[in-house]
């Protein structure tokens, strides 16, 4: 079948890593089921920058159409604004059998989600935790939800969740919608094993950063408050295991300035790393920390796993697998449980050890990128099946 997934961006952009990496992973294990995958996007690369004369092209098998889109409103009130949608997608239309969206409040779907109607196209919804309501909502999305959301639910045939969390906070919001008859269910992200199966030399990446054999406790994503990464250097620091650093890998969203003013020696500021150097942070470390509030299912510690790391996660990472099957832990993200579990978990490299490799089985049975587009699929024929039903 031929589906059509609609997302703001599509380029490994330092800002919209895990809806981007989501997607990619999705429409790529798509395409090797034998279906025909385009993907609408903007040419946004990051809030400063675009991708060039790549407005029609194809990556690994997926078609990617890029409509233009303005740099100075993205970075202003991280809003897209591609006017010129319609025009390039309509001639389209006709071929699509399915169209999936991926985010909710986004322009791109304020102008899609009619005009995908009015071809009777049945339409799909992946929020990736941007309805989570532990993180509350700002003014414009309160507004937005008011005024331009009802648009768009109304066209929406179903919602997909990562999580049981994920899908009580979607229920919850679409109960603000009158007399819809959207269907729900859960299918989390996954991960390609083979781009994590050998992982490369680190010595590059302790080199770099002064690392030396010190035992190395990492966090991986943005440098935001929700993400618990202060929380996570205090406890660090009052932990003090010896021969113990942490680094923190992930562009600055606020926090960068609070943690310099916290950090000694035995806290580690990379920014924003990708490509090699990622991998090797994840050869570099002993365990990887995500003490986040309101994720959807977050992407780095899927890869994380997937590499043979254990974690210790909070409750908001909404993975509690990870504890069920003796991968990790889960505590509040708080500084007296993170520190508690610190030192107990970097205490016994036996168990470490066995938590990652319990990690790694968890998510090479569960969690491939095979397994979810599998189900993917199979939603996407039941959609189908259920829409030409009488």
């Amino acid at each position: 079948m031929h589906s059509l997934h609609v997302t703001p961006y599509y380029a490994p952009a330092y800002s919209f890593g895990g809806v981007v990496t989501a997607t990619q992973g999705l429409t790529r294990a798509l395409v090797q089921r034998g279906h025909d995958i385009t993907v609408l996007t903007t040419d946004a690369l990051s809030f400063d920058s675009r991708i060039s004369n790549e407005a029609d092209t194809v990556l690994d098998g997926v078609r990617v159409l890029r409509v233009p889109n303005k740099i100075y409103a993205l970075r202003k009130l991280n809003l897209s604004t591609p006017f010129s949608l319609r025009k390039v997608i309509e001639p389209r239309l006709p071929t699509i059998d399915i169209v999936h969206l991926h985010e909710f409040r986004t322009v791109e779907n304020l102008l899609l989600a009619p005009l995908v109607a009015k071809y009777q196209i049945p339409t799909v919804l992946s929020p990736h935790g941007t309805l989570n309501l532990a993180t509350g909502r700002s003014t414009l999305k309160i507004w937005w939800d008011k005024l331009l959301s009802p648009r768009v639910a109304q066209h929406i045939y179903h919602v997909i969740a990562l999580a049981q969390s994920e899908l009580d906070d979607i229920q919850a919001v679409w109960s603000r919608f009158n007399n819809l008859k959207t269907t729900f269910s859960i299918i989390p992200n996954g991960v390609n094993p083979d781009e994590l199966s050998t992982l490369p030399n680190a010595a590059p990446f302790r080199e770099k950063y002064a690392l030396g054999n010190a035992q190395v406790v990492l966090f991986m994503g943005r440098l935001h408050e929700r993400k618990g990464v202060y929380v996570l250097a205090k406890a660090f620091l009052e932990a003090n295991i010896p021969n113990t650093k942490l680094v923190l890998a992930g562009p600055d969203e606020g926090m960068r300035e609070r943690l310099e003013s916290l950090a000694d020696e035995r806290i580690v500021l990379t920014g924003y790393i990708r490509g090699d150097e990622r991998l090797q942070a994840l050869a570099a470390a002993s365990l990887f920390v995500l003490p986040a509030v309101g994720e959807g299912l977050s992407m780095a510690v899927l890869e994380a796993m997937s590499a043979e790391l254990p974690v210790l996660l909070s409750p908001g990472c909404n993975f509690p697998e990870a504890e069920a099957y003796h991968a990790g832990r889960i505590v509040e993200p708080q500084i007296t449980p993170l520190t508690d579990a610190l030192r107990e978990m970097l205490s016994d490299t036996v168990a470490l050890s066995q938590m990652g490799q319990n990690a790694k089985n968890l998510i090479h049975e569960r969690f491939t990128w095979d397994t979810v587009a599998e189900q993917i699929e199979n939603l996407y024929s039941t959609v189908l099946a259920n829409q030409k039903a009488p």
